[in-house]
């Protein structure tokens, strides 16, 4: 069994288109007006009955070499008996041409060889030995003067049978070639999928911009920094003027611009680069837009981290003392002489004692923090048993906590301790400044999905006066607080918690008067699949 690949499917066709060659030249011989010396026709009614059906049957082989795909062994050893047999019975039908017919069928033995398994290519070579040997014979016992002797047709026999090893070592090292080729073409393809992928996630934007100043290839974050355009919007002077004016004076001087620049609208700013794809040649030039935003982030991220482990060493450091002072604190309210102005002073350093330590405790939580460990919830129950415990485990006095869920499944991958955290934190803050003055405060703990095929959503919602848009912007950073007592870390340590769930956690105002922090899970399916950039 063998398999037809381009390069055999191509070898296939020229044996066939061969086979009509060699009919067309046994019709010259059996039919050909002008008498030779070397050739003459002894039995011609034999020799063109011959000619006339191989040659139909070699222009049916041949234009069947496309349906030849199935099968293609039976075919090659059925096409290359027909060639044996019409070449023993033209042999029978001529004396003289004493050589030309055993050397037109070298090439059929060469060419199948080179296509069919070794066994059946020397069955088929001792056919054609076979087929050159029996003629000299068969002409003898007729009484016919044959042109060749035995010895000579032995040595064709002998030559077919080499012919078809070698023939058979030369298409076994073919077609381990063509496999390898092929398998060679197909890791390159894959690694330019990679490549391609790679270049598409990649968080720098990428360019490749011809001469004329087109734009051959596009990234995702490259499409976003310069305005998402129009996909068939190609032109890099319409799309993005000054980018196209910092190219041009890049490849007029060789200098770059190292300012930022924001190239559209409601875009960051970007910090464009230069290179040649090949030295001296500005024909294709890489553009990479550096966006300073997350050169920023990284930079703020650095910076919360060395000021994390100095925090968390100074809290270290305060924490005996400050215990020490409440301790003293107190021992010193259990006096019997104090009096009303002193115990007040005693309440004073208690409630700062008791502020004081909150903020030890929370910078070592975020300094200890474990790693997330997601597991799949129910969130419609998550939410429902939250809400019984909370109210079971704390006095709400007329304070309202309640759990509005939807009748469909949804199904969440989330760390459930830290989403206890940052859910419990979110509540105690909606009940403690979500209310209208001298009312009690009406939080509700919602559950849905953002849409019917959208993420599943937490979300805590209170009807007090809101949050400012100005204090709003602020009020996820580390140590922003509006009130006297707060820390200003719980906001902080919530998103940096639903952040290493792969989730996300804002801030989105409610109309007609309230607050609302939304938590955005990832659905059970997606945890780790995220959605494939916008092609190039």
């Amino acid at each position: 069994m063998i398999s037809i690949g381009e390069t055999t499917r191509r070898e296939l066709y020229f044996f066939n288109l061969y086979r009509v060659f060699e009919a067309v030249v046994f019709g010259g011989l059996v039919f050909s007006p002008v008498a030779v010396d070397w050739v003459q026709v002894a039995r011609p009614l034999l020799g063109q009955s011959v000619v006339l059906a191989y040659i139909p049957l070699a222009l049916l082989l041949l234009a069947a070499t496309s349906r030849m795909h199935a099968r293609p062994g039976f075919w090659i050893g059925a096409a290359l008996c027909l060639d044996i047999l019409a070449a023993s019975l033209v042999q029978v039908s001529l004396v003289g041409a004493s050589t030309a017919v055993p050397i037109l069928l070298i090439v059929n033995v060469g060419a199948a060889a080179l296509l069919l398994p070794l066994r059946q290519s020397l069955l088929l070579a001792a056919l054609a030995a076979l087929g050159i040997i029996v003629p000299p014979i068969l002409t003898d016992y007729l009484g016919i003067t044959q042109g060749r002797t035995g010895p000579e047709a032995g040595l064709f026999g002998v030559a077919y049978l080499a012919l078809a090893l070698l023939g058979h070592y030369l298409g076994r090292q073919m077609r381990e070639t063509e496999a390898l080729a092929e398998q060679r073409g197909a890791d390159l393809l894959n690694l330019e999928q990679v490549n391609d992928l790679i270049i598409q996630r990649m968080k720098t934007g990428v360019l490749l911009v011809d001469d004329a100043n087109r734009i051959l290839r596009i990234n995702e974050s490259a499409w976003r920094l310069i305005g998402t355009p129009a996909p068939n919007e190609r032109d890099l002077g319409s799309v993005a003027a000054e980018l196209s004016r910092r190219l041009y004076h890049w490849r007029t001087s060789g200098r770059t611009d190292q300012s930022a620049v924001a190239l559209a609208a409601d875009v960051p700013e970007v910090i464009p680069r230069f290179t040649r794809l090949a030295p001296n040649d500005d024909s294709h030039v890489l553009i990479f837009l550096d966006d300073t935003s997350l050169l920023s982030r990284r930079a703020e991220e650095l910076t919360l981290t060395s000021l994390g482990r100095l925090s968390a060493s100074i809290a270290h450091e305060i924490r005996n003392p400050l215990a020490a002072i409440r301790y003293s604190a107190q021992l010193l309210a259990e006096s019997p002489e104090l009096n009303d102005e002193d115990t007040r002073l005693v309440e004073i350093i208690n409630n700062h004692c008791t502020r004081a330590n909150d903020v030890v405790e929370n910078i070592l939580q975020l300094s200890r923090r474990e790693r997330s460990r997601p597991e799949s919830i129910d969130v419609n129950a998550w939410v429902l048993a939250f809400v019984d415990d909370y109210r079971q485990g704390n006095d709400l006095g007329g304070d309202q906590l309640r759990a509005i869920t939807q009748n469909r499944r949804i199904e969440a991958m989330v760390d459930p301790q830290h989403l206890q955290q940052v859910v419990w934190n979110l509540v105690q803050n909606a009940l403690r400044y979500g209310r209208q003055p001298n009312e009690p405060a009406r939080v509700a703990l919602v559950a849905r999905l953002a849409t019917d095929r959208g993420p599943p959503l937490i979300e805590v919602i209170d009807r007090g006066p809101g949050i400012p848009p100005r204090v709003a912007a602020q009020i996820f950073e580390p140590f922003y607080t509006t009130h006297e007592f707060g820390t200003g870390l719980g906001l902080y340590l919530a998103k940096q918690m639903t952040e290493s769930s792969q989730a996300t956690l804002e801030y989105v105002p409610v109309a007609g008067g309230g607050a609302c922090f939304r938590i955005t899970l990832s659905p059970v399916a997606t945890l780790a699949t995220r959605a494939s950039p916008r092609p190039a």
